[in-house]
């Protein structure tokens, strides 16, 4: 027998309650801002925006469905169900930050303050919900995924950055599906989807006014890029950007200790060490984000 769909609603908490938590009461929290000539106004709106988009959704799911909730820090201990419908209320970023935990689960983005944020992954207002659960047009959209030489992986929307866990440089071998390859030290290494161009990616590109053609979000293609390449006796500068199409890779041996972490999510990444192999590709999963 299988089982109904799960509706599970993915938030992150609001800047109030990341405050009161901070300063123990709402109390304290207000005095806080008061004395920096700020006032809990602002958070209180946004906080409240959030609750109403929470409230609003929950009450449109079937009374059939099961459900389930879900904050953006708990995303690493979460178990998503094959039957799962994720519905993300937030930011754009919120989308981001589920994706690499999905496998094939359809994602609906919720914009809760259109005032505010853009609603590139987020375009749907809190009241669409009940007509979106009931007829989905699903948008696949390129992930990137980087494996390591030991079984260890990691996938991510916009990107997957490689490079030394402070502020040092990266030290390593960047090796080409031509086959070309180059010793770099750097700020480190970006590889990003069409969706993530826009963001970290897109940066890179206008601050070296790059002629590469950035991939589109549904594109099986990433764009890739060295941040700051340092040229000496050792090492080079000559190989910093490209594309990867379908069943190319871009691969990294580690010289020094680095860290790879996807989408600016610090906190679950992946390390390879001196010789290590990062190999970094198109994922097979997607990106079901509903339209």
């Amino acid at each position: 027998m299988s089982l109904p769909p799960r509706a599970v609603l993915v938030h992150r908490a609001t800047e109030l309650t990341e405050l009161v938590a901070r300063h123990g009461t709402r109390q304290q929290a207000g005095f806080f801002l008061q004395t920096r000539g700020r006032d809990l106004a602002e958070l209180d709106e946004r906080h409240q925006a959030q609750q109403k988009a929470l409230a609003a959704v929950s009450a449109a799911v079937p009374l059939d469905w099961r459900r389930a909730v879900a904050e953006r820090g708990d995303l690493d201990r979460f178990v998503f169900g094959p039957e799962d419908v994720v519905i993300a209320i937030g930011q754009d970023g919120l989308v981001a930050n589920v994706a690499k935990y999905l496998d094939g689960q359809p994602v609906i983005g919720i914009n809760p303050e259109p005032a505010r944020n853009p609603g590139v992954l987020v375009p749907h207002p809190p009241d669409a919900i009940a007509d979106l659960l009931r007829t989905r047009h699903v948008e696949e959209r390129t992930m990137v995924v980087a494996g390591t030489d030991d079984g260890q992986r990691l996938l991510a929307l916009n990107e997957v950055y490689v490079g030394h866990r402070t502020h040092q440089s990266a030290r390593y071998r960047l090796a080409s599906p031509e086959g070309l390859e180059e010793r770099q030290s750097s700020s480190g290494l970006l590889v990003g989807t069409g969706t993530g161009s826009t963001g970290w990616c897109r940066s890179a590109w206008q601050e070296r006014r790059s002629r590469l053609a950035l991939p589109g979000p549904l594109d099986p293609a990433l764009c890739w890029f060295v941040r700051e390449a340092w040229p000496s006796p050792a090492t080079g500068t000559s190989y910093t950007e490209g594309v990867l199409t379908a069943q190319e890779h871009l691969t990294v041996t580690a010289e020094a200790d680095l860290v790879v972490f996807g989408d600016g999510i610090e906190a679950d990444a992946l390390t390879i060490t001196w010789g290590q192999r990062l190999d970094i590709t198109l994922a097979d999963t997607r990106l079901r984000l509903v339209r």
